[in-house]
Formats: C-alpha cells, sequence, structure tokens
C-alpha cells in the first residue's frame, strides 16, 4: 500500500491497467476512515471522462508520472456504479472488492487497510477514536547526515585518425649544358694544337638533377590520460518534529 504522502501526488495524474494501457485520469483519493490510509482511487473514465469507476490502490504503485494498477482496463470501466458524491458504505466497498476478485473480509486487506475480519479498525493504533487504548506512541524525525556513491556517468577517451592534405614548395636543382668557343691565343696555343692536324673526336657530359622526395613518419607528440577528480559540495538539512 502506497502512503498517503505519495498518493496525494497522484490527483490528476494518468492511471494506466496491467499492460500499460491508458484507463483515464485519477480524480480524486478516498480514505479510509479508521486508518486514514488510501484505499481507493475515483478514475474518469469513458468519451471525454464522462464515466467515473472505482480502482483498489492496495497495489499500485507509480511509473515516472503515471500510476499503474494490476487490472485490466476493461475490469475497472465494468466496475459497479457508485456515487462519488457521497460516502462509501461497507455494502458498496464489498461488492467493489468482489468485483476486482478480492476477499473483503481477508487476512491480506485487514493488512492493508487496518481493519480485522469484522471491518472494524484494530484497537492499539496511533489514531484516535473509541476503539483506541489509553496508550499512543509519540514518534519524530531524526536527521541522518551522510554521503552515498552513486554512478554519475561514464568518460571515454578515444584517439582517432584525420587527414590533413599539406602542400609545400621545393627547390629543385638541374644541369645544362653550353657550348662556348674560345678564339686560339698565346695563352692555349699548345693545348689546341697538342693533337693531329685533322682528326675526328668526339666528348660526353653526364648532366645531373635534383628530384623532389616525399616520405612521412610518424611522430609521437604527447600523453593524455583521465583522472577521476572529487569534488566536495555542502548541502544544509533540518529537522523537523511532530
Amino acid at each position: 500500500m502506497p502512503d498517503i504522502e505519495t498518493v496525494d501526488t497522484w490527483q490528476g495524474r494518468t492511471l494506466l491497467d496491467r499492460d500499460g494501457g491508458r484507463i483515464g485520469t485519477i480524480d480524486a483519493i478516498y480514505l479510509d476512515d479508521p486508518t486514514g490510509q488510501p484505499e481507493w482511487a475515483l478514475v474518469n473514465t469513458g468519451l471525454f471522462g464522462t464515466k467515473s469507476s472505482f480502482v483498489p490502490l492496495a497495489q499500485a504503485f507509480q511509473s515516472d508520472l503515471d500510476v499503474l494498477v494490476p487490472y485490466d482496463k476493461q475490469l475497472v470501466k465494468d466496475a459497479p456504479r457508485v456515487d462519488p458524491d457521497q460516502h462509501l458504505s461497507e455494502a458498496e466497498e464489498r461488492q467493489l472488492w468482489r468485483h476486482y476478485g478480492l476477499d473483503y473480509d481477508t487476512t491480506d486487506r485487514s493488512v492493508a487497510t487496518g481493519r480485522d475480519a469484522t471491518g472494524r479498525a484494530r484497537v492499539g493504533r496511533d489514531t484516535s477514536g473509541p476503539t483506541t487504548n489509553d496508550a499512543m506512541t509519540r514518534s519524530e524525525e531524526e536527521l541522518r547526515v551522510g554521503t552515498t556513491q552513486r554512478e554519475r556517468g561514464r568518460v571515454r577517451l578515444r584517439k582517432y585518425v584525420t587527414t590533413e592534405h599539406v602542400e609545400q614548395a621545393i627547390p629543385v636543382r638541374r644541369e645544362r649544358v653550353r657550348v662556348e668557343r674560345e678564339p686560339i691565343t698565346d695563352a692555349n696555343l699548345d693545348a689546341a694544337t697538342s693533337g693531329p692536324d685533322i682528326s675526328e673526336e668526339e666528348h660526353e657530359v653526364v648532366l645531373h638533377e635534383e628530384q623532389p622526395v616525399v616520405e612521412k613518419r610518424v611522430t609521437p607528440k604527447e600523453r593524455i590520460e583521465v583522472h577521476d577528480q572529487n569534488t566536495t559540495g555542502g548541502r544544509r538539512e533540518r529537522r523537523r518534529r511532530r
């Protein structure tokens, strides 16, 4: 059975059946008289919410912003019609419990609603009324401050490859030939006339040039590590008594 503080926030939320189908909107919450605990939800069903049905809250639970119950949508729509503007009588409650396949007088129900097998409130609970005994329990909230660890997220360090096109101008040298003619002078006369007077001769010269060469090499640049850094934040809590 959900607590009353939680159920108080369910009014206006969507009620879903056991398969996640939409039943309708929760219009009101009905409490059990002896215990003051939430027992029934009044749900607007039908086209445009023109009909209202009562649904037990004993096994209801919240999922995100919706409320789920372990009943089929059609079962809720076929529930006995009870005037929502009046107090639920014991006979009407029995009829509703029977419709949902629950026994009004079972032990499970007495635990959920605070009644014994006769339908009367049990003696000795911390409620005021004609069946309460002379003793009661006083309770107060105590503040417990501490920390707990939870997974906040994950960080992945990933290395990937990118391609960059690089252009660079490289100077290239080449050897060229040029024919130079010199007149016969006293300075070169001996070299010029050292051979036969008339002859055939051929000279060969090897020419060289520079060619651009491109090569790539991998150079380590830096190391990157991921470190977990703990940060501390402060929060103040107030203590409430009741």
